[in-house]
């Protein structure tokens, strides 16, 4: 297992170019709405606020832990792969240059819709990343201009973990790598062999998040558990995760039916539409999930209401939690 300590300095900003005159917000925005669990509320004391596209941003214990950060407005381009592009329809909830100080980043994997252009170049350089190797080698690649590498990044592949302490308390933050795969293997594996070859689409990871109590002298206690599905499809690799986790709190469940090169043109989903959604629901069996990456893009072409409704049909109405961009999510880790 691999160790990493964060020591939050409350005056040190996300980005690199923030304005030296300019002093470093103390707290993010007010939520749009907070929402708690619908039927075992009380004694919250975390909160997870929902960005846009990927990105969230978790509060526990002092520290903020922010996924996949993409920060672009509604018209802003991104590059997929070979000729693709897609066009962002929606504003973040808050925009990147008024963040307050973020003390950790989780990458699913390296994408412009999750790590954009602008965030690539603005995020303070020795800010901790973890991410999967792909994304590490070009993050902190030596062949980067001087001071652009970034110089905390740490890679984890499925299942590798990483127990992040927090200086000065017991609590901490066990990052593991889940499995997940952005393009199917189709039959004889030529969707998977083709992109092999092209690498039009990077290598992606899922994330269990641990909140809990414990150190490396100490043995590790989780009071909280976040599965973090990151861009997949419903691959068999992921039946492994509920054989190792039979409990998970709360699941985020990247949506969408992301096709490429469009939905006009759907010659490939690369994550989960309604469909898959609700069945990766039933094979995790979260105590509730809260769907993200839905609608930020033109990309996508099952839309939130597939999900609603297909969760709906299933039963599962009273397991899911719907937030909208600058929403929160109020939740208690246990001690």
């Amino acid at each position: 297992m691999k160790h990493l300590t964060l020591d939050p300095d409350h005056t040190q900003p996300a980005t690199r170019d923030f304005p030296t005159a300019a002093t470093v917000p103390d707290a993010l925005p007010d939520a749009g709405e907070t929402k708690v669990h619908p039927s075992v509320a009380g004694g919250e004391n975390a909160r997870l606020l929902f960005v846009g596209t990927a990105t969230t941003i978790l509060e526990w214990e002092g520290v903020r832990l922010m996924t996949d950060p993409n920060f672009l407005h509604a018209g802003d381009h991104v590059h997929l792969g070979p000729g693709v592009t897609g066009t962002r329809r929606t504003n973040p909830a808050v925009d990147l240059h008024d963040l307050p100080r973020i003390d950790l980043i989780c990458l699913s994997h390296y994408h412009a819709d999750h790590f954009d252009q602008h965030v690539e170049a603005s995020l303070r350089r020795d800010l901790p990343i973890i991410t999967t190797p792909h994304a590490k080698s070009h993050l902190a690649s030596a062949s980067k201009d001087p001071g652009e590498a970034f110089t905390a990044v740490h890679d984890l592949d499925f299942f590798d973990e990483c127990l992040v302490g927090i200086a000065g308390k017991e609590a901490a933050i066990k990052v593991t790598g889940m499995p997940g795969k952005h393009v199917p293997p189709g039959p004889g594996g030529v969707a998977g062999k083709m992109n092999d070859l092209l690498g039009a689409v990077p290598p992606t990871n899922g994330w269990m998040l641990e909140l809990g109590r414990g150190s490396p002298a100490s043995a590790f206690r989780p009071g909280y558990r976040i599965y973090v599905s990151g861009d997949t499809l419903l691959v068999p690799e992921l039946a492994e995760i509920p054989t190792r986790y039979p409990h998970v709190d709360l699941m985020l469940v990247h949506l969408g039916g992301t096709t490429i090169p469009s939905p006009s043109v759907p010659l490939l989903m690369v994550t989960m539409d309604a469909e898959q959604g609700v069945k990766l629901v039933q094979m995790i069996g979260p105590d509730l999930t809260i769907p993200i990456h839905y609608d930020d893009y033109d990309v996508f072409l099952s839309p939130l209401s597939d999900f609603k409704k297909a969760m709906e049909e299933a039963g599962l109405g009273d397991k899911v939690v719907y937030l909208d961009r600058k929403d929160a999510y109020r939740f208690r880790v246990k001690d």
